[in-house]
């Protein structure tokens, strides 16, 4: 049994929603200056040296906000910890109530009310559990949580906010072929990033697909208009 559960595997949460921030965001902020400045000039060294140094600014900005505020959620949690840990111990009564109302809330009645309610309250550690997960409804925040978040984002920024400027390496026609090329290349990750969330996830595979490419698109089809 312990084998087939660790051979189990699940994809992380935070670990995708994080991929999908960075890497959306750097797309949309580069794709958005390439088109604007598209629009302003035809040198091409200006264009890159704007967006590299979005890419840049972005990137370790992105990155900061996700470190600063796993930390931040992580230090809620640990102060949740230690309350919940208090009134355990200082009001048991109170607390092991709670407790029975959540599996009355469940359709739990009876004897089977009562024989639940006394397995989480005599283990400590699955009380607290309990009572973390589903009355505060927090979820445990490890320590390598910030830097892996930190990493995650900002490595998937610089990915993100590089393919736009793909085109303008290779491409051998003026700004307007690449610029054109840029926004099918965007448009096709952007619907990749959205195709693959459901696939992990939940939802039509193609709605979600187009969404993301229509946000995504539109909002770096804003910088042109500006």
């Amino acid at each position: 049994m312990k084998g087939a559960l660790a051979a189990e595997k699940h994809s992380h949460p935070s670990l995708l929603s994080n991929f999908i921030l960075g890497s959306q965001d750097g797309l949309v902020n580069v794709l958005g200056i390439l088109l604007g400045l598209t629009a302003a000039t035809t040198d091409r060294r200006l264009i890159f040296v704007a967006a590299f140094a979005a890419l840049g600014a972005e990137s370790i900005s992105m990155g900061a906000v996700a470190y600063t505020s796993t930390l931040a959620k992580r230090r809620q949690y640990l102060k949740a910890v230690k309350i919940e840990k208090e009134e355990i111990n200082r009001i048991p009564k109170v607390e092991r109530e709670e407790v029975r109302e959540i599996f009355e809330e469940w359709g739990y009645k009876g004897e089977t009310l009562e024989r639940a309610t006394g397995v989480i309250v005599d283990n400590p550690r699955a009380w607290l559990n309990f009572m973390l997960s589903y009355e505060l409804n927090l979820e445990p925040i490890s320590e390598s949580e910030a830097r892996n978040g930190f990493l995650v984002v900002f490595s998937s920024t610089v990915f993100g906010s590089f393919v736009p400027l793909i085109p303008y390496f290779f491409a051998s026609g003026g700004l307007l072929t690449s610029t054109i090329a840029s926004v099918i290349i965007s448009g096709a990750l952007l619907f990749f990033i959205g195709y693959y969330e459901a696939k992990t996830t939940v939802g039509s595979l193609w709605k979600s697909g187009l969404q993301m490419t229509v946000i995504g698109l539109g909002a770096g089809v804003a910088g042109f208009l500006i």
